[in-house]
């Protein structure tokens, strides 16, 4: 029996191949690292910061690992714990990635998520403010939608989003006036997001 005409043109189609995937990777628009595993589950990067919460994660989210954890897609490490906001008592949970806090969710224990802490610079808001984003980018002047942070963000100014009564943003700089005065609008130029923080109630 004669095999080579057979063998012959799987070498043809295996030498082909090659040229064809070279070809096709020229397509404008395409790209085959697109097909990878890896990037079908992109994680953080495709959570968003949005009116209505953040990832998965909105006011109707019971309090519960199971339950942010899914939220979350489950590219996080949570950690729980206790802590008191203005005299009542809250359960919250740090998630964490590479070791350090990236978010903090919390609320009344046994509750809903009241708040979320956004400190992972690739979860963007849904306006395209990410943290590292100045101050100048969005605002021209703090009075009427400014003041300062509270707890262990006292030091920075947080501002109420142009386009969310759920959303705010936390910014950071430097500032050597009195303590307890609002910086000058031309020092808040330079400072920048450190932080986006979304409410369930309404500001």
């Amino acid at each position: 029996m004669n095999l080579r005409p057979r063998f012959s043109g799987v070498r043809l189609l295996l030498l082909g191949a090659p040229l064809l995937l070279a070809g096709c990777s020229s397509m404008s628009g395409f790209s085959w690292s697109s097909l990878s595993p890896l990037n079908w589950f992109s994680g953080s990067s495709s959570m968003q910061v949005t009116d209505k919460g953040v990832g998965g994660i909105t006011a109707s989210t019971p309090l519960s690992e199971n339950e942010i954890k899914e939220g979350l897609k489950g590219d996080y490490r949570l950690r729980s714990g206790m802590a008191t906001d203005d005299g009542k008592l809250i359960s919250f949970y740090q998630a964490m990635k590479e070791d350090q806090i990236k978010l903090v969710i919390s609320g009344q224990p046994k509750g809903t998520v009241e708040r979320i802490d956004v400190m992972d610079k690739n979860i963007p808001s849904q306006w395209g403010v990410t943290i590292g984003t100045p101050f100048s980018k969005l605002y021209k002047k703090a009075f009427g939608v400014c003041r300062h942070g509270s707890g262990d963000d006292a030091a920075q100014i947080e501002c109420a989003a142009p386009d969310s009564s759920h959303v705010s943003y936390l910014f950071d700089g430097d500032w050597h006036g009195p303590e307890g005065l609002m910086p000058s609008d031309d020092s808040l130029q330079s400072w920048k997001v450190s932080k986006i923080i979304w409410r369930a109630k309404s500001e």
